[in-house]
């Protein structure tokens, strides 16, 4: 249950795609001055060193966070504007890395709090012993940098966390469902979760993410969550981005450098009540991403909503 962690893959296309999401939803729904309820039911360890062993081993860091950070520092050069949501994602980067060198990468939790207004609550769910351990570090830094924020980390099963907090006070939230889907098990209970969500508060923005691999599980999800918003009455954006399958060369060159080869090469966001900005701001940012992430064949991306 506690084999998978994140440090291996921190800032990989799979991270782009959602960070990016999360942000350009949370930036519209800052639009308006109510506060939100902010909650991540898998939040990891919050931050992670990109030059230290598990990412150096696996190497997606590399192609993905730093080829678009390599490609946005060469943009101005080349006179090559960069879409806004991923302009607006970088920056957040570079906040941890304000002398150039990437070293280290925000998880969910750091690009949240990072953005907590006064108004704003935050709830971190973790289970795993080390990454709970590391995530409680950084907590209690951005405490210490920020007093009066708001955040509340829970040892726990986000999964099961998540009833107690619906609906919100505020009424307004932004609830982030991203488990590790180690356990087939996790593809239904996700379903079962943003279902009983719904009920407990329908107008909620729900962004699930998943991978876009053979198990048929994972193709099963992404169906069932359509069908639920469908069932509720309420709008939904679908993107998925593929970096494709790297070359026979460039998995030797990966592997002679010391990185894993292989690995997930598509993954998903499903969001429920999306911000009606999200599907313009992810059609122009997803090919500028695609094009500096691709890696062979089958390389995609898609935006895809729905109306009740």
């Amino acid at each position: 249950m506690f084999s998978y962690r994140h440090a291996f893959h921190a800032g990989n296309h799979a991270d782009v795609l959602k960070h990016l999401t999360l942000l350009a939803a949370l930036r519209h729904l800052q639009h308006k001055e109510g506060g939100l309820l902010l909650v991540d039911t898998h939040a990891g360890a919050g931050l992670y060193r990109l030059d230290q062993e598990q990412a150096r081993t696996s190497g997606e860091a590399t192609h993905g966070i730093g080829a678009l950070w390599n490609a946005a520092a060469a943009a101005p050069a080349a006179g090559l504007p960069v879409p806004a949501a991923v302009a607006d994602y970088l920056g957040r980067v570079q906040d941890l890395n304000p002398d150039g060198a990437l070293r280290q990468y925000p998880g969910s939790p750091a690009l949240l709090q990072a953005l907590l207004r006064a108004q704003d609550r935050l709830t971190l769910f973790e289970l795993h012993p080390t990454d709970g351990r590391l995530l409680d570090r950084a907590v209690r830094a951005w405490r210490e940098r920020t007093p009066r924020a708001a955040i509340t980390l829970r040892r726990d099963n986000g999964f099961e966390g998540l009833k107690a907090l619906l609906p919100p006070l505020s009424r307004r939230a932004l609830v982030l469902i991203d488990p590790s889907y180690e356990l087939k098990t996790d593809y239904p209970q996700v379903a079962a979760v943003v279902a009983d969500a719904l009920r407990r508060f329908a107008s909620g923005c729900y962004l699930v993410w998943y991978p876009v691999i053979g198990r048929s599980e994972a193709h099963v999800l992404p169906r069932r969550l359509r069908a639920l918003a469908q069932r509720a009455g309420r709008p939904w954006l679908q993107a998925e981005l593929a970096v494709g399958a790297a070359a026979d060369a460039q998995h030797k060159a990966q592997a002679a450098q010391g990185h894993a080869v292989g690995g997930l090469r598509a993954s998903g966001v499903f969001v429920i009540n999306p911000p009606y900005t999200l599907a313009a701001q992810l059609r122009e940012a997803l090919p500028w991403v695609l094009d500096r992430l691709r890696q062979g064949r089958g390389a995609d991306w898609s935006v895809v909503t729905g109306e009740p």
